[in-house]
């Protein structure tokens, strides 16, 4: 071979060998939630991704998002976490069967609005809830936002808790949810979120709890009747990492993106305040009947599980009456 012919092989052979290494310095970071299209959650994700990746930029790693249960569900999410081949999920409810202090957001009429849950989230839970999560492998980077929940189903309107007798209700899988509508007088049957409309629409279940920006993603509305104001809980949305794979990251890397995790929170907030009126109109419009409920009487019905909820978990009492302190 010519040195001529020769050093054009080497030349394609570095070229080759570059663009290999290229490729390969390329690291994509997986994000995965159950979120359908036009939901809270893909926005909140993919706006992470979008601040991420602006700062990740020349850092070799980068933010791609993966919705409606592609990963996985909730449960599934969690443990792939772990195993370190999903890189981010954002759990909501189901964090209570990681670690029982999550259940402190399952009590009903806690939080009051979105200034309070600041409150809690900077006396609370991060100095009590999130090491709790730690020491289960998992760590939440910031707290973003599932909603404020209410009631759908298809057999009457829910005005008062005796109105839930007998309905089979899907909940989240956790347990606090499942026993206060036991406690209501329902029939809770936990069920991944990616089930719910065909168990809805065959009516395996009477009707399902959630913030307006899942019902309507999840398209309910064509499914179920009734829509009661309930407002029972509200959940926040934990931005989860597994400990030992994100601490694998390089430092930097590992900055960057609790930044972006964080700055993000302003975003779902102002996103969220802004759906709940656009959204409860598109259900009206969908042809739902809506109705307020009387909260007083589910805040009534509610003491059992406050109390249950105080002699179970370890700081639970604590923990509640921090919470609540916070409210003004």
């Amino acid at each position: 071979m010519s040195i001529r012919k020769l050093a054009l092989a080497m030349g394609f052979a570095a070229a080759a060998a570059f663009a290999t290494v290229s490729a390969e310095a390329q690291t994509e970071l997986t994000f995965g939630h159950v979120g359908e299209p036009g939901s809270l959650f893909e926005a909140s994700a993919n706006h992470f991704a979008e601040v991420a990746n602006a700062k990740l930029a020349g850092t070799g790693y980068s933010v791609a998002t993966y919705g409606s249960s592609q990963l996985g569900k909730d449960s599934e999410l969690l443990s792939k976490l772990k195993l370190g081949t999903v890189d981010f999920a954002l759990p909501s409810s189901v964090m209570s069967s990681v670690a029982p202090e999550f259940g402190v957001f399952e009590m009903p009429y806690l939080v009051k609005d979105r200034e309070h849950m600041k409150r809690i989230e900077a006396e609370v839970f991060w100095p009590q809830i999130a090491p709790a999560a730690e020491a289960q492998g998992f760590k939440v980077l910031a707290i973003w936002e599932n909603g404020f929940r209410h009631i759908t189903n298809n057999v009457r309107p829910i005005t008062v808790p005796d109105d839930l007798k007998g309905i089979k209700l899907r909940t989240p899988k956790g347990e606090w949810r499942v026993k206060m509508f036991q406690s209501y007088g329902a029939n809770p049957t936990p069920m991944a979120f990616s089930e719910v409309f065909v168990a809805l629409q065959t009516g395996v279940i009477d009707g399902q709890e959630n913030p307006f920006a899942q019902i309507t993603s999840a398209k309910f509305q064509e499914v179920q009747k009734y829509l009661s104001l309930t407002g029972h809980v509200y959940t926040p949305a934990y931005i989860t990492v597994g400990m030992n794979k994100f601490s694998s990251l390089p430092e930097n890397v590992q900055a960057l993106l609790s930044e972006a995790a964080k700055e993000t929170q302003a975003f779902v907030y102002e996103t969220a305040a802004n759906l709940e009126v656009e959204l409860l109109q598109v259900l009206k419009d969908g042809g739902m009947a809506v109705n307020d409920a009387d909260k007083d009487a589910f805040v009534k019905a509610s003491a059992g599980i406050y109390e249950e909820f105080a002699t179970q978990v370890p700081g639970g009492k604590e923990m509640v009456d921090k919470a609540l302190s916070l409210a003004n």
